[in-house]
């Protein structure tokens, strides 16, 4: 089984701290084959909560399969910042 560190931001720490989910360099493990998306799921997300998922620090898709020791972290609509488009995202909605 794929181990992983996981880390969510923002507004999503106060959702996960709800549910009672580690948040901040969790070590978690995750079914093989796994994208992204199963893992909003595994943590009780919505897709509507999250907007970009970083794996190893880099902005990925969806459906992107999670390996081994990847580092994952989840990212909220609405959270600020100067460099988003240079990280690879922006509010869709503008």
């Amino acid at each position: 089984m794929p181990e992983i560190t996981f880390n969510a931001f923002s507004f999503l720490q106060k959702k996960l701290k709800a549910k009672k989910i580690e948040f901040s360099n969790v070590t978690m493990t995750v079914t093989p084959g796994s994208c992204a998306k199963d893992l909003i799921h595994q943590v009780k997300l919505t897709m509507e909560d999250v907007e970009v998922v970083f794996i190893n620090g880099k902005v990925a898709p969806f459906d992107t399969i999670i390996e081994n020791n990847d580092r994952v972290a989840l990212v909220p609509h609405g959270t600020p910042g100067p460099y988003r488009v240079l990280l690879g995202f922006k509010n869709k909605n503008l």
